[in-house]
């Protein structure tokens, strides 16, 4: 409903109707109207610094962060930006053109950087850190997903996105 009709044009009331549930019950699962459109981002919440926590003995912090995010790029994951299917830019357009998307997106982000540090340490250095690591996986996401709103393909895009992704990753290492 929200791609067909833009997101301040669905109420809540619209959502509970059609997925036959009272507003409390939709508001337990989804504290707000945002969170219902950003649930996919929700998915990822955290991931970062699952990946900091998880990584092999031995492969430092940002290594292990840039191979994660080549691996999704090779995977035309939605979240590095790098996938052309018609939803999925659609998707992304409406959370980057709807301010309350976005300032909610922003939130994610800002809790995402949280944890980052965490894994990565303690003091201003480890925030320091995931703040660069986020803002670059961010830039390079929306970076691809431009290009593919200006009408190339995740498949034309990839060698450049890979390029990027490897030339930031080693500016940050």
């Amino acid at each position: 409903m929200f791609l067909e009709r833009g997101f301040d044009r669905v109420s809540v009331n619209d959502i509970a109707a059609a997925a036959e549930i009272s507003k409390p019950t939709l508001f337990r699962y989804f504290p707000t109207k945002e969170d219902l459109v950003l649930h996919r981002f929700a998915d990822h919440q955290g991931e970062a610094a699952r990946v900091i926590r998880d990584r092999m003995s031995g492969i430092k912090p940002v290594a292990s962060l840039h191979r994660h995010f080549r691996a999704g790029l090779d995977r035309y994951d939605p979240v590095t930006g790098l996938n052309d299917h018609p939803e999925v830019v659609a998707f992304h357009r409406l959370v980057f053109t709807t301010p309350s998307l976005a300032g909610r997106l922003t939130r994610y982000q800002l809790e995402d950087e949280e944890a980052l540090a965490d894994a990565l340490g303690e003091g201003i250095q480890a925030r320091l850190r995931a703040a660069q690591v986020l803002a670059v996986q961010r830039v390079l996401a929306r970076t691809n997903w431009q290009k593919i709103t200006d009408g190339r393909t995740a498949h034309d895009v990839h060698p450049e996105a890979v390029a990027d992704a490897d030339q930031a990753f080693n500016q940050l290492q």
